[in-house]
Parts: structure tokens; C-alpha cells; sequence
């Protein structure tokens, strides 16, 4: 798994290193000219000749910048620095300047500045460090970013993490600079790894610093390899309710294919049961016979997806599903239509799946002033506010799914091609992680941070059974749902 680490925490394990006189900027500056070489001869051929424009902020990541900038111009790069700031790191710049590199203030007008970056091969942003909170440029900086984007970006190496982006919670609320890859020092940053920042990450390189990270990880990512760690894999003494029931209350007689998504992706992930509960059980049946229709014994639920809250007879079998969750401890994926009859308090084995848009709906009904483009603009804050106000563990759905859950658990996944946004796809995803729950609910009773890392798990299943789905082009959810059996089989390595 990737783990990230906030600036509090990689400033504290650099501390003793710095106090023993571990030259850790010399480090990070030589590993970032290796790489920005690297890529200099993969978009050109050869590195000398090239011409690479530093752009130097007041801080640490701008000694990194000059350092390298410096060790470039030593092999043959035409080198030209554009400080920012009235203080720059005087160490950085003196060896850039020794090694024939030039440097140029902007103390007024930042159009001779721009230009030079916008014509350059290569830009190496160190304008901001690991202290930026995400609300922009401001200043020299801001212009002169600005005015390099009205020309056209160039291609753009950031230092450490994109300048104008939250370093911890990936925020971006002003004038940011893109980049096209981010080499990064000591442990991954979060704002790297969620929305909105990580999209103008580009690829993102760690140089290991041999920092002791010390603590609990900020955000996690899950990799392939830790789907097997954590999928219900049944034992050779498994019988159909060992490895979990699950309930579905799902679709209506307008929405029947909701009702037959959702329970297909549970069957295709291999539950041991699916009771179905809801007034399209004829469908559902022909579409998987093994499916029961009725009510009985479950140790998960699924409700909501398909289902409008005036729908009464459903809004019936959910409330009573409920009832189930707090009392008996049955944990629930709750969605679309559910997420607006849900209680006041529930527990972190029920896991609310919705879209930005139905997450400020939440909100705004506990006393919250947000919407949509709040949301968006911070998911991590609000579904961990959202896990605050509600006990709940939070799946936010989005081209990243950020999970927000019991413990300060908290992941960001990246692994659906832009393709699965299509109808359909949250009902497979719903039932997927209804599975999943069903089969470790006494686990997640025994860590109820188990429960975030379930639903990341079901959203990394559910993006790569995407791509398997049809490799590079459109999808529909009933193709996703169709080939989750043979992805959780690769991935489980069987």
C-alpha cells in the first residue's frame, strides 16, 4: 500500500537527521537533477544543451531546486533562475551562479520571466515547500505563474509537491502550477494522493531519504497486493451461510435494473447468499436464479440503490432494515435513495456510498452549510465531518473514491478508468462491497477501522474489473459486474 505522511509528521523525522548533520538537501537536490535528466533525455535525446528554467521560492524546496539546477548546469544545461522572493537560499543560488547557471529577480513586471519559462525545455518548480495550505500563489509568484500559463505551460517538474496545492489534503483554491511529474522527498504527501491536488500531480517519483515515519499514516492507497490480505476467502469448511448473507433492498417496478446490478455484483463476488427484498424479486431471479427473495437471517445489507424515499413499501423494508444495523450490529452499505432516511447515529459498519452532490444532501440536513463544489473542492474534510456527525464510514464516489472511517482511517483510490462513470456503476459498486462486509462483519465489529479499509478494497476490485471489463474503451455497469469473478481471482492470485 502507499501511505502518506503529513508535513508535521515528515518534518519531525527530519529533525534528528538534521541535528546529527545528515545533508538531506544534498540528497534530495541530487536525486531530483538524476530524474529531471532522465527526463530531459527522454523528451530530447541528451541533456546537455537542454535549457531548464528554476523557478525559486523562499524555502527549502527552493534550495532543492537551485541545488539541482546547479548539478544540471555542470553537465551542460543552459540553466536560468527566477527567484520570487526577497530571501532565497543564498547556498543554492551561489552554487547554481558558480556553476555558470544565471538568475534573474523579479522585482516588477514578470512578462521577461514568463517568457523564458514558457520557452524552456523543462521547468523545475520549487516556488512553494511543504507548508503550502492550498489557497494559491499569491504575489510575484502568483503572477508570474499566471503569466507562464497564458503563454502555454511548459512541461513542469514540481519539487517535493505542485505549487498552490494543500500539501495535506490536496486542496486547491487559487493559482496552482500543474506539473507533469512530482518528485517527492522522505514519505508521500497526502495532497498528492487525493482530489483536487492529485490531478495536477502528473506522475509522482518518492526519493527515500531514509526518514524513520513514525505514527499513523495521513491517507492510504491500497495495491493490488493488499486485496488478498483483506477479501473473505472461504475456508475448505465453508457452507453458503459461513461466508455471509446478504440483504438487498434495491429497485422498484421504475428502476428494476438497480435491483438485478446490485445483486448480480454480489453474487459475482462471491457471497454466500443474496436475499432479495423489494418488488421487482421476478427480475431479479431471472436475471440469478440463486438469488431468495424474502426475508430472513442476513449479516449485511444493501439498501437503497433504485429506490426513491417516497417509494413506501421500500422505504418500509429499509427502516426495518435499519433497525437490523443498530440493533443487531448487521452492517449496511447505504445508498442513493437510503442516504436520506438515515438515522441520526448509526455505527461504522454501515457505510454510506454516495456522490458529492448527495454528501452535501447529508450534510445540509445535520446543520451543515456546504454543496457540491464544497465537497468536491474538499472531500477528505467532509466525509470525515460526514463519519463525525452520522458514526458512519464514508465512501465518497468520484474519479478518486476518498474513505473516511473510525480511527482516522482514511484512503484515496485511483483505479477506474474515466469509463465507469456510467449508469449503473455505484449499484455494482454497492453490492460488491455488500459482499464484502457480509463475509467480515464479526472482524469489523472486532476494528471498526476494518470497515474503511473494506470499502477501499471494493473500489480498487470495482476500477480494475472496470478495466477488464473492455481494456481502454466504453463500459457498462452489467459488464464491470460480469467480470469481477476472474479480476478477484488475478487478484487474489488464484
Amino acid at each position: 500500500m502507499l501511505q502518506t505522511w503529513t508535513s508535521a509528521q515528515v518534518r519531525a523525522a527530519e529533525e534528528p537527521l538534521l541535528a546529527l548533520g545528515v545533508p538531506l538537501m544534498e540528497r534530495a537536490a541530487f536525486a531530483l537533477h538524476v530524474r529531471t535528466a532522465a527526463v530531459l533525455r527522454e523528451r530530447r535525446r541528451a541533456v546537455a544543451g537542454a535549457r531548464v528554467v528554476v523557478l525559486a521560492g523562499p524555502g527549502n524546496n527552493g534550495g532543492d531546486a537551485l541545488y539541482a539546477g546547479a548539478l544540471l548546469a555542470r553537465r551542460g544545461v543552459e540553466v536560468h533562475a527566477v527567484v520570487t522572493a526577497e530571501r532565497v537560499h543564498e547556498g543554492g543560488l551561489s552554487a547554481l551562479l558558480q556553476a555558470r547557471g544565471r538568475a534573474l529577480r523579479v522585482d516588477g513586471s514578470v512578462d521577461d520571466a514568463a517568457a523564458l519559462a514558457a520557452g524552456a525545455d523543462l521547468v523545475l518548480d520549487g516556488l512553494l515547500g511543504i507548508g503550502s495550505d492550498g489557497s494559491g500563489l499569491r504575489g510575484a509568484a502568483g503572477a508570474l505563474v499566471q503569466a507562464i500559463l497564458d503563454l502555454g505551460r511548459p512541461y513542469v517538474v514540481a519539487v517535493d509537491v505542485p505549487s498552490g496545492l494543500g500539501v495535506d489534503d490536496g486542496r486547491r483554491d487559487g493559482i496552482a502550477l500543474d506539473a507533469d511529474l512530482t518528485v517527492t522527498f522522505g514519505g508521500l504527501k497526502p495532497g498528492l494522493l487525493l482530489p483536487p491536488g492529485t490531478h495536477a500531480a502528473g506522475r509522482v517519483e518518492l526519493v527515500d531519504l531514509g526518514l524513520d515515519l513514525a505514527g499513523v499514516p495521513a491517507v492510504v492507497r491500497l495495491e493490488p497486493g493488499d486485496v488478498a490480505d483483506l477479501w473473505p476467502v472461504p475456508a475448505s469448511d465453508a457452507h453458503k451461510y459461513t461466508r455471509g448473507v446478504l440483504g438487498v433492498v434495491a429497485g422498484s417496478r421504475a428502476y428494476q435494473g438497480a435491483a438485478v446490478l446490485t445483486t448480480s455484483a454480489a453474487v459475482q463476488a462471491g457471497i454466500g447468499m443474496v436475499r432479495y427484498l423489494g418488488d421487482v424479486g421476478d427480475v431479479v431471479v431471472a436475471a440469478h436464479p440463486e438469488v431468495v427473495v424474502g426475508h430472513g437471517r442476513v449479516q449485511a445489507w444493501v439498501f437503497g440503490p433504485g429506490v426513491s424515499p417516497d417509494d413506501a413499501g421500500q422505504r418500509r423494508r429499509i427502516e426495518y432494515a435499519f433497525e437490523h444495523v443498530r440493533e443487531r450490529g448487521e452492517a449496511a452499505v447505504v445508498d442513493a435513495g437510503a442516504l436520506e432516511l438515515l438515522p441520526a447515529h448509526v455505527g461504522p459498519h454501515a457505510v454510506l456510498t454516495p456522490h458529492a452532490g448527495e454528501l452535501a444532501r447529508v450534510l445540509t440536513q445535520r446543520g451543515e452549510t456546504v454543496d457540491r463544489a464544497a465537497v468536491e473542492a474538499e472531500p477528505l474534510r467532509w466525509a470525515r465531518r460526514t463519519h463525525e456527525l452520522t458514526g458512519a464510514t464514508v465512501l465518497l464516489k468520484g474519479p478518486v473514491t476518498v474513505v473516511a472511517g473510525a480511527q482516522g482511517a482514511a484512503y484515496a483510490q485511483a483505479d477506474a478508468p474515466a469509463w465507469l462513470s456510467t449508469a449503473g456503476a455505484g449499484d455494482v459498486l454497492a453490492g460488491l462491497l455488500g459482499a464484502l462486509l457480509a463475509g467480515r462483519v464479526d472482524a469489523i465489529h472486532e476494528d471498526p477501522s476494518l470497515a474503511a479499509a473494506l470499502a477501499a478494497t471494493a473500489a480498487l476490485v470495482h476500477g480494475r474489473a472496470a478495466h477488464r471489463a473492455n481494456p481502454g474503451g466504453p463500459i457498462s455497469a452489467r459488464a464491470v459486474a460480469d467480470a469481477l469473478p476472474a479480476t478477484i481471482a488475478e487478484l487474489l492470485g488464484r
